[in-house]
């Protein structure tokens, strides 16, 4: 029997995954685990809330429950129908396994430079994809107008995670709320990449409501961006000017996507790829957890806001997923030598 909205609202608001009515359940809920090497080295606690744990792997899920659940509230999804996104793969993939749980079907158009571990994974789930080259966001025949022009001719619903607002609306209702449960209400910054700022957005608007209803401080929100991202330039001076490159899939951005307007941002960090992939090692291989390029640069950012801020505080962060689906980039050991970038002492 379908369950409702609501229902399926009040299931996350448990906090606790023992039974699931569904997939939908399934999302969120996600653990806060305290990452020992950054918090030794800082001598602050930092918190990496393990996302690559909901069912498509990433933190994407929550986007793709949110956006699917908020077009079929105000009616533009009909039962049987369409939707198509373009994405860099987590969020297709969050909406495919969503979108095959409530019977729709998904087109997904994504830039063909995207891991092939990504590229395997949304065929195997039964995605529609479509992919295109590599375009910047002023051309044409960048992924994302692709997406918008194949939705408008086929009369599908385009999800437009970038600009939908219920791709940080969800992230208020429910990260934001874990968070502050999860830290009772003791948190002094967040960090987080952007690459639809619907996270980061989310998770600011949420931690301020909370704040302010138990007469606390506001949280610390700070983004953290990767080298060739004008995010970072944006927050300090206003300003959307790009610099370098990066490895890192679905984040950094060259505009503001509306998820991000009018949101209260605190301070940036500009994270380059071989401090992101030294957390990305240290954490697996130390710790046990395995994540991806965004995950490293979270913590990477995280850390900086730590020793700036001092010891005695707690920061959080996103770990956004998990490292198996970057394994032919971020785990191979040519591809990272011929950009000369580390590589994992275990395997050289």
């Amino acid at each position: 029997m379908p369950r409702t909205i609501e229902a399926t609202e009040a299931i996350r608001e448990t906090g606790w995954r023992e039974t699931s009515a569904d997939l939908d359940a399934a999302i969120g809920g996600t653990p806060l685990i305290l990452l020992r090497g950054p918090s030794e080295l800082t001598g602050c606690r930092i918190y990496g809330k393990a996302e690559f744990m909901n069912p498509g792997g990433s933190v994407k899920d929550r986007a793709a429950a949110a956006i699917i659940e908020a077009a079929e509230r105000d009616g533009s999804l009909k039962p049987g129908g369409t939707i198509v996104e373009g994405t860099a793969g987590n969020t297709g993939i969050g909406l495919t396994l969503v979108g095959n749980a409530r019977g729709y079907k998904c087109v997904i158009v994504m830039p063909e430079t995207q891991s092939r571990e990504k590229i395997e994974f949304l065929r195997m789930i039964g995605a529609d994809l479509r992919l295109v080259p590599a375009k910047p966001f002023k051309d044409p025949g960048n992924y994302v107008h692709v997406s918008r022009r194949l939705a408008e001719e086929t009369g599908a619903v385009w999800a437009n995670q970038f600009d939908n607002l219920a791709n940080r609306e969800g992230h208020r209702r429910t990260t934001a709320a874990e968070l502050w449960r999860q830290t009772n209400g003791r948190l002094d910054a967040f960090t987080c990449a952007c690459g639809t700022g619907g996270t980061l957005a989310g998770v600011a608007l949420g931690l301020r409501d909370l704040a302010e209803r138990d007469g606390k401080a506001t949280p610390r929100i700070v983004l953290a961006d990767p080298e060739g991202s004008a995010l970072y330039s944006w927050v300090k001076t206003g300003e959307l000017q790009m610099e370098g490159t990066s490895i890192t899939e679905g984040i950094g951005q060259s505009r503001v996507p509306g998820n991000l307007e009018g949101i209260p941002i605190d301070d940036a960090e500009r994270i380059p790829d071989p401090e992101a992939l030294q957390q990305v090692f240290d954490l697996l291989i130390r710790e046990g957890l395995s994540i991806g390029g965004s995950a490293g640069l979270n913590v990477a950012a995280a850390i900086r806001v730590a020793r700036a801020m001092g010891p005695g505080h707690t920061i959080a962060t996103i770990l956004c997923d998990g490292g198996a689906r970057y394994q032919s980039k971020l785990f191979n050991p040519d591809f990272l030598r011929e950009r000369n970038l580390p590589t994992p002492p275990w395997l050289d």
